[in-house]
């Protein structure tokens, strides 16, 4: 969030105001012909380059991104992280089971994933101190704390810290019309609020996600990729200059934020009207049936097998929830307060392992693995004592991700949990840090500068990358 007014003088005095640079440069020039290129240059590569190596450099190789992200929060201890051997309040019924790596073993009700384990790598010291639903995955989907001025961040605001997707349309846009960040299947809501961190925040409207639906569904098409059969290609030509027209007869209303987001919207749906590679990756029917099949019929399974076909048609980040109504029979997602192993057994891992496993083994086949960042994750992790409904509640201050692809060493293990995956026993791993290898693994050190509204700088991520996790 935006600092309070009392520090804009303190931070004019440390260099991170609009003071001059020791060439006389303003400061804002550069970062206006840096940071708002589309090369994505920003000073801190400027300064890099000038002062040699005095920031740390990116040493990942993705081009894009799937982040599936598991709102709710999963047991960790039901899945990545298994004790066997602490009390049976706390491992709960299920086994483990050995993977393809030495001496690692996941839930026995992951096993297409414990087949393929040498290709993901997993960070099993993940820790924060947030409870929150909203709050939480704020903290997750952008890497910043969601606690500003005494309260915690708990909606969508255009003040707030824009999401990875956001980051990446803006430094890293996709090229020609495909759209930069899509979203599988819709923006998720909590207690009457969006979910924080789902949108471009201060980066605005021009870089949110475009919002898909369930690829399940019948007829599915990617809105606004289709034109209505009635208007041949001509009449949208002919539509397409006439908004040209208007938008230089109401120029004016462009210097809102409000017009300007107006506008993006109108040209960026003409352009994926007109998006042949983006409209054929939403045709799911001319996936092979093999391939549709080995993805699994229900909602996780198709959504990941759309977001690769998404990433092959240049889609920068695709974002896969779980979304409402599709696919676990009590709604709760993963936030499973009661009967938890009852769900995660029934409902949510099997289509989660199956979809990941494809996906991963489906980019891999294809020569996408090493240029797609996955990353699995959600905003905290579950408590180590099952409660009275045969659930577990919200922990935050130990819980597993898992990385793949990218750069990431797959059958990499980082970080260690104590005896009952309650605290990390090594190697703790913040938000922040979590964060800065996302992006160092999509080539952006935690030093990138975006812009908000106001043309201040704000450096993409606070945290260090786990470098351990890079081949």
């Amino acid at each position: 969030m935006p600092p309070p007014a009392g520090r804009v003088n303190r931070m004019i005095d440390v260099g991170r105001g609009f003071g001059r640079l020791c060439s006389g440069v303003r400061r804002r020039e550069l970062l206006r012909l840096g940071g708002l290129s589309t090369l994505g240059l920003t000073l801190a590569d400027l300064l890099a380059h000038d002062a040699g190596a005095s920031v740390s450099r990116p040493f990942g190789k993705a081009r894009s991104c799937i982040f599936f992200f598991q709102e709710g929060g999963l047991a960790h201890q039901d899945t990545w992280d298994l004790k066997p051997d602490s009390p049976s309040e706390v491992r709960g019924p299920f086994e483990p089971i050995r993977t393809n790596i030495p001496g690692r073993f996941v839930c026995e009700h992951l096993p297409n994933l414990a087949r393929i384990a040498d290709r993901y790598a997993l960070i099993r010291s993940v820790s924060h101190d947030v409870f929150d639903h909203n709050a939480g995955a704020y903290y997750c989907l952008t890497g910043r704390t969601p606690r500003v001025n005494g309260g915690l961040i708990l909606g969508d605001r255009r003040t707030n810290f824009p999401g990875y997707g956001g980051v990446m349309s803006t430094l890293r846009p996709s090229a020609g019309s495909a759209p930069s960040w899509v979203q599988i299947p819709a923006l998720l809501t909590n207690n009457g609020e969006y979910l924080p961190g789902q949108r471009a925040g201060f980066l605005g409207g021009a870089h949110d996600p475009f919002v898909v639906g369930d690829p399940t569904q019948p007829r599915f098409a990617l809105p606004g990729l289709t034109a209505p059969p009635a208007i041949p290609d001509h009449r949208v030509a002919r539509r397409a200059h006439l908004l040209k027209g208007v938008e230089r007869t109401l120029e004016h209303l462009d210097q809102s934020p409000a017009g300007k987001d107006s506008s993006a919207y109108y040209r960026r749906a003409f352009e994926l009207l007109t998006s042949g590679p983006v409209r054929a990756a939403c045709r799911l029917e001319s996936e092979t049936q093999k391939n549709r099949e080995r993805y699994g019929p229900h909602h996780m399974g198709q959504s990941l097998l759309l977001a690769r076909r998404l990433v092959e048609a240049g889609v920068r980040l695709v974002t896969v929830t779980w979304g409402p109504d599709s696919g676990s029979d009590s709604n709760q997602c993963w936030d499973t307060h009661r009967r938890n192993h009852h769900f995660l057994k029934n409902s949510l891992l099997p289509p989660t392992d199956q979809g990941l496993a494809a996906l991963l083994l489906d980019l891999e086949e294809r020569g996408l693995l090493e240029e797609t960042l996955v990353v699995v994750m959600g905003e905290f992790g579950r408590t180590p004592e099952i409660n009275k409904q045969a659930g577990r509640d919200h922990w935050p201050h130990c819980y597993s991700i898992m990385l793949a692809g990218g750069g990431i060493q797959g059958g990499a293990a980082y970080g260690r949990s104590d005896e009952i995956a309650a605290y990390p026993a090594e190697d703790p791993v913040s938000p922040e840090d979590v964060a800065a290898t996302i992006y160092a693994a999509l080539g952006l050190t935690p030093e990138t500068e975006v812009i908000d509204q106001l043309n201040r700088p704000w450096t993409v991520a606070l945290g260090q990358p786990v470098r351990a996790l890079f081949r």
